[in-house]
């Protein structure tokens, strides 16, 4: 289900209170919310390949080239549970530009003046500078989400995965009078995908 732009700011507060784990997370979910990124976009951003503009203000720009989706060990050709590939519904080569809001312009500067990039230039790294751990993001986002939306709310499907940030950054978008065209852009999705989402929050909000 959808979020407001109040319970998503408080979702990433909480997360940033979840120690460290969750202080190094703030950005990741960060991305999601504010830019749409699905999270094996947001696991393979690196400094020098995505980040055209981060101004100290106002609002900067990403250049998406690559994804790790998570496969598991037995289906890709590194051994590893990541392998890193093209956008989804694009060709290989193809890349994807989004506009980086202020909020995550701030996020992303104090995120990497604080831990720096890991290996390849990876803004989003483990403790250790490996990749981002899908088990260690879910347990932090289900404890931030209890957290910032109380008992009641954290016992709806209310933003039951983190998936939903970036169905609320869409929906943002669109709110905001983004062409639905220039929202699925933005997003990776199909012009009818993005139309879909406001009816499909609306049956679940029902």
């Amino acid at each position: 289900m959808v979020i407001n732009s109040g319970q998503a700011r408080q979702v990433l507060a909480a997360v940033g209170d979840q120690g460290p784990r969750g202080e190094r997370l703030k950005a990741f979910f960060g991305c999601m919310y504010y830019a749409a990124l699905r999270p094996e976009e947001a696991i393979d951003l690196r400094r020098e390949e995505n980040l055209i503009s981060l101004p100290e203000s106002g609002w900067g720009e990403l250049r998406l080239t690559h994804s790790q989706p998570r496969s598991g060990t037995r289906w890709t050709d590194i051994g590893q549970s990541r392998e890193r590939r093209e956008l989804k519904h694009r060709a290989l080569g193809e890349t994807r530009l989004v506009p980086v809001h202020p909020e995550l312009v701030i996020l992303l500067r104090e995120h990497m003046e604080r831990f720096g990039t890991g290996r390849g230039g990876r803004i989003l790294t483990g403790p250790r500078g490996g990749t981002v751990a899908e088990w260690g993001y879910l347990e932090v986002f289900h404890a931030a989400r209890r957290e910032a939306l109380g008992d009641a709310d954290a016992r709806t499907p209310l933003m039951g995965r983190p998936y939903d940030l970036r169905h609320a950054a869409v929906s943002t978008w669109l709110n905001a009078g983004v062409p639905a065209a220039q929202v699925a852009e933005w997003a990776g999705h199909s012009v009818g995908r993005v139309l879909a989402l406001p009816i499909i929050f609306c049956f679940l909000l029902g």
